[in-house]
């Protein structure tokens, strides 16, 4: 077996353990859908486990190999969690999926929109529209926004309508790269081989 045949065999060995996955919450958000996705494709009934942060799931995990967080190439602390985490995280695959419609939405058509609510990453779909506040993510951003804090938000479609916003522009779906870490036993890897 060559060393690319090897590494195959390996990474595969790894992701077939997996069957909890931590991602980003509350429930709406495109990494929620990703991670659906992610056993869906794999036609395993996996369990998803939604945190108010990314990285709350480092908290939550075990580090068996049976479980991973679910992060995306454009969360500003992507970085970080893998970096930071190089001692019990491993990057096992990615993946690239469309994200849900992004949309503006907000209580109503006929406000006039001064403040907006956005997770950080697509903020700048709205940078120049008025006085915008981060949010921990777009579902939150669409709880917030529903609940009269702010005029309007960046969240997804779905987080918008559970909310009972209304969209006032919508920016469509974003081809986006979804990445999964999994969580690496004592030995060294995922999989616990060195």
């Amino acid at each position: 077996m060559n060393d690319s045949t090897a590494l195959k065999a390996d990474r595969d060995g790894t992701l077939s353990g997996v069957t909890r996955i931590h991602t980003l919450g509350p429930s709406g958000t495109n990494l929620e859908k990703a991670a659906h996705h992610w056993f869906a494709e794999r036609g395993v009934a996996g369990t998803v486990l939604l945190h108010s942060e990314v990285e709350d799931g480092l908290d939550a995990m075990g580090f068996d190999g049976s479980e991973a967080i679910l992060a995306c190439a454009v969360y500003p602390k992507l970085h970080d969690l893998v970096f930071g985490n190089l001692h019990r995280l491993e990057m096992v695959d990615s993946f690239i999926l469309d994200t849900h419609d992004m949309v503006l939405a907000g209580r109503s058509e006929g406000v006039e929109v001064r403040t907006i609510v956005s997770h950080a990453a697509p903020s700048s779909l709205v940078a120049d529209r008025g006085e915008v506040t981060t949010a921990s993510s777009n579902s939150r951003a669409a709880a917030l926004c529903a609940a009269g804090e702010f005029d309007a938000c960046v969240t997804t479609s779905r987080a918008a309508q559970a909310e009972g916003l209304r969209v006032l522009e919508n920016f469509g779906p974003v081809p986006m790269v979804f990445t999964l870490h999994v969580g690496r036993t004592a030995t060294g890897s995922a999989n616990g081989t060195v």
